[in-house]
């Protein structure tokens, strides 16, 4: 985990770049296939997509996620690994919100019955983002931040 400030904005920049782009790989492999993602498309949409997550996940998400997340771990906080893996099932889970919802708006999936295409968009996207930050993005992060400090 990281340190100081610079180390924590580095590991946020790494984080949010990883998982940003695999969800958007994820979303144009579930509207598209296969055959149906343009890169350069999909670079068009990961820079507003990075910058509201950056943004939601300093300004907003992030405090408070590690906030419920401390409160859960109690007397357990600042115990590795299992401080790491409940900041990250937090995070996620409240990125998934905000993101899905960012989403919908993006592709003016407005038709029919909004809450239920949102529900579904999250439920969707869940799917992906924990195993995404659980399996791949996270390790690779904090291996990259060991390397650094």
């Amino acid at each position: 985990m990281p340190t100081n400030k610079k180390e924590s904005t580095v590991f946020t920049l790494m984080m949010c770049t990883m998982m940003v782009f695999g969800m958007s790989v994820y979303n144009a492999l579930l509207h598209n296939g296969i055959g149906g993602i343009v890169f350069s498309e999909l670079m068009l949409g990961f820079l507003p997509a990075f910058l509201v997550a950056l943004l939601l996940d300093v300004l907003i998400v992030g405090p408070f996620a590690k906030n419920i997340a401390f409160k859960l771990l109690g007397e357990n906080k600042g115990k590795m690994p299992l401080t790491a893996l409940v900041i990250s099932c937090c995070m996620v889970f409240c990125m998934v919100l905000c993101m899905s919802l960012f989403g919908l708006i993006m592709q003016q999936n407005f038709s029919g019955n909004v809450f239920i295409n949102y529900i579904q968009a999250m439920l969707l996207n869940a799917v992906c983002a924990f195993p995404l930050q659980l399996l791949v993005v996270g390790p690779i992060s904090r291996s990259i931040l060991k390397v650094i400090q």
